[in-house]
């Protein structure tokens, strides 16, 4: 590569100015740095390592404000691609932003309601969407897979006897205990089988056997379904034709709507032989007095309002769990999250319901 003109401007550049002469020829820009003007008529080859080195030396340091002559038709083409690409690779400068306290936090707070808001709206549709099958099922009862209500009946209800009849038989325990170490200082022991009762059928009973089931069949329902999302095979279900509400969710809601309210009768009877048993050994009060008093006493309505609550639990436990499944991602982070969710949500609001429950019978004087 040499110079055609000594004199610093204009500076003319002869021969190939390609990836190969790429050195050399910024060696010689940066060797006439005064020059303003390149003249590329005697420039026989230009690549695009050429034509960035002649676009930089125009945009940047001492050539700024250059000026390129002399190309032909093809080297302007390929100069104003390059400096078109060189001017979307550098991005503009962001504005800079004044952070207000107040506005950012009621940012935040308008975000986190507006998510809420879709949430809740999200979760509603999908009950919906599950009452709607449920109708069409009801209608065309050949439709229901039996199979899979026996499986999920027996994952969820049979296999949650045990800790349920121990939870149970736990919660009358310390009912009796705590109830009679009061109940003593106003010489009404006898009493105790009255808090043991009413507590348990009427609440705590069914309310701890579904937040028990929302942790064990929530998380298994979301897990199940994330897995078989994130492999794709919901969509595969899609296309088959096939309707993964009916399918996947509709069985497991149905299952819990069945084996809760017989889990609550469970917890019930556990809970009255575990307080009939500690009234025995704390109080004295024999199994036939308790037997007696419960029989006198307790109306057989607080254990209809309690497994009246059972059947609305279950739905509630089995919608949130197939819905935070459904919204699982194509990784094992969004699973994880979405299982624990589904858990969180749904004893939340099973406790809320509950709450609503008791507001509602205590109003009607129930």
């Amino acid at each position: 590569m040499t110079a055609g003109a000594q004199a610093p401007e204009p500076l003319a550049l002869q021969g190939p100015v390609t990836l190969a002469s790429l050195t050399e020829t910024r060696a010689l820009l940066e060797s006439h740095a005064g020059a303003r003007t390149l003249d590329l008529s005697g420039v026989t080859v230009l690549d695009t390592a050429g034509a960035w080195l002649l676009t930089s030396w125009q945009r940047a340091g001492a050539g700024k404000g250059g000026t390129l002559t002399g190309a032909n038709a093809a080297q302007t083409l390929l100069l104003e691609t390059v400096t078109d690409a060189l001017s979307a690779a550098v991005p503009a400068p962001k504005p800079r932003r004044v952070h207000h306290q107040a506005g950012d936090t009621l940012a935040n707070t308008g975000k986190a309601v507006s998510g809420v808001a879709v949430g809740v709206g999200e979760s509603i549709g999908f009950l919906g969407l599950v009452m709607a099958r449920l109708g069409w099922t009801i209608l065309h009862p050949a439709r229901l897979r039996l199979t899979a209500l026996v499986h999920h009946m027996h994952q969820a209800g049979l296999n949650a006897v045990p800790i349920v009849a121990l939870m149970g038989f736990l919660i009358g325990v310390v009912l009796a205990f705590q109830g009679a170490s009061q109940l003593k200082q106003f010489g009404a022991e006898v009493f105790v089988v009255d808090l043991i009762a009413i507590s348990i059928l009427r609440e705590l009973g069914i309310l701890l056997t579904a937040i028990i089931v929302a942790g064990r069949s929530a998380s298994a329902f979301t897990a199940a379904i994330g897995s078989m999302k994130m492999r794709e095979e919901i969509d595969a279900m899609r296309v088959l034709g096939l309707d993964p509400v009916e399918l996947l969710v509709l069985p497991r809601v149905l299952a819990l709507v069945i084996m809760l309210p017989v889990l609550g009768f469970i917890a019930n009877i556990s809970g009255l032989v575990g307080g009939g048993l500690m009234a025995w050994v704390e109080l004295g009060i024999s199994p036939g007095m308790f037997r007696t008093q419960l029989l006198n006493n307790t109306d057989v309505s607080h254990l209809l309002i309690g497994l009246t609550k059972a059947p609305v639990f279950a739905m509630i436990i089995g919608v949130v769990g197939c819905h935070q499944g459904m919204q699982v991602k194509g990784d094992t982070e969004s699973l994880g999250s979405r299982t624990s969710r589904s858990v969180v949500v749904a004893i939340f609001l099973v406790i809320v319901v509950d709450a609503l429950f008791s507001i509602f019978f205590a109003l009607w004087g129930i």
